[in-house]
């Protein structure tokens, strides 16, 4: 992201708002199928996005859970908490060789 132009970083900045706030419609009131098709191509080429998409639902489904005591329990699948987990180790080590 360093190689990137201002204008890049911002284009880029702009295009995960916009993917992030279609991620929280399409759990609210859904989205339209060109929206649909334009989240789809972001989360091919962002890994924030779709990381930002997995913790979203985690969270949505936790929400629903509490307001809605007796269903089922929510749990992180063990896959996610593994590549979770590996990126975050990621972060702490590049942190500390910088």
């Amino acid at each position: 992201m360093e190689n990137l132009s201002d204008q890049e970083k911002a284009d880029m900045l702009d295009n995960c708002r916009k993917a992030t706030l279609l991620i929280e419609k399409q759990h609210t009131e859904g989205i339209t199928p060109i929206e649909k098709s334009e989240l789809e191509y972001h989360l091919d080429i962002c890994e924030m996005c779709n990381t930002f998409m997995d913790q979203s639902a985690v969270i949505n489904q936790m929400v629903k859970k509490l307001s809605h005591p007796g269903k089922n329990e929510s749990k992180l699948a063990e896959e996610f908490k593994e590549q979770l987990q590996k990126q975050i180790d990621a972060k702490l080590n590049q942190s500390s060789n910088e």
